[in-house]
């Protein structure tokens, strides 16, 4: 029987065939909606078209009508970008037109106050894997106020899913010179990794992820500072 893995690093080998155990259907849940069908798959050593099956199965229910309460809005903004209309509609139990016609409504709200802590949070979890337009309507903001706040935190998308929505054609961050390399090195143990990321017009991403290819650490005393920041962060 191939192994599970449930981590999304590697795929497990070969394809899982029979009856779903309850660990897979409810791991499916808590996916499905956020990742495409082929990753799931792959985490779960199933076929795509097990997957979608299952997935057809599990969110078969009776068509809600009448307004949509602010739960489901909150759950429509948790899909947005990461899964089309009809896939949507699937889990929500609506018509897609429905869903497109939410979307449409969400996208004409474009509040102008300032970005609360919690919105930054959810902006740089969710920056990654859905386009700006996609975050503007989730936000409820402008495009510009979306892409300032990016600016401003160095974030970028990722890979995989520039990959989707580009193909071959992703943009790709310039290669590192030795002189960036040389000040990467030498301020990365001390430095918060937003400021390394502004000063060297790069995102946090690509800082973190250069600083772990080469094998630098941030110091004892500065992590007990993010620490300690993080820490009041949270009570203010």
């Amino acid at each position: 029987m191939p192994r599970l893995n449930w981590s999304g690093d590697e795929p497990a080998r070969g394809t899982r065939k029979g009856r779903w155990t309850r660990a897979e259907i409810d791991r499916l849940k808590d996916m499905y909606g956020l990742r495409p069908e082929s990753a799931i798959a792959r985490d779960l050593g199933r076929s795509p078209a097990s997957v979608r099956k299952m997935a057809e199965e599990l969110f078969q229910t009776a068509r809600k009508q009448g307004p949509w309460t602010a739960g489901e809005i909150q759950d429509l903004k948790r899909y947005l970008g990461a899964s089309g209309p009809e896939v949507i509609a699937r889990i929500l139990g609506r018509d897609a037109g429905e869903v497109q016609q939410q979307i449409f409504e969400l996208g004409r709200i474009q509040q102008n106050t300032r970005w609360t802590r919690d919105e930054v949070m959810e902006l740089r979890r969710l920056y990654g894997t859905r386009t700006d337009e996609d975050l503007a309507a989730i936000f409820g903001r402008s495009l510009d106020s979306v892409q300032r706040v990016a600016k401003k935190y160095c974030l970028a998308k990722d890979k995989a899913f520039l990959k989707r929505q580009l193909g071959d054609g992703a943009s790709r961050m310039p290669r590192w010179d030795e002189e960036e390399l040389a000040l990467l090195r030498e301020i990365y143990p001390k430095t918060p990794n937003l400021e390394i990321a502004q000063r060297l017009n790069r995102s946090v991403k690509s800082i973190v992820s250069k600083a772990h290819n080469l094998g630098l650490r941030k110091e004892i005393e500065r992590l007990r500072e993010m620490g300690r920041e993080n820490v009041s962060l949270r009570y203010q």
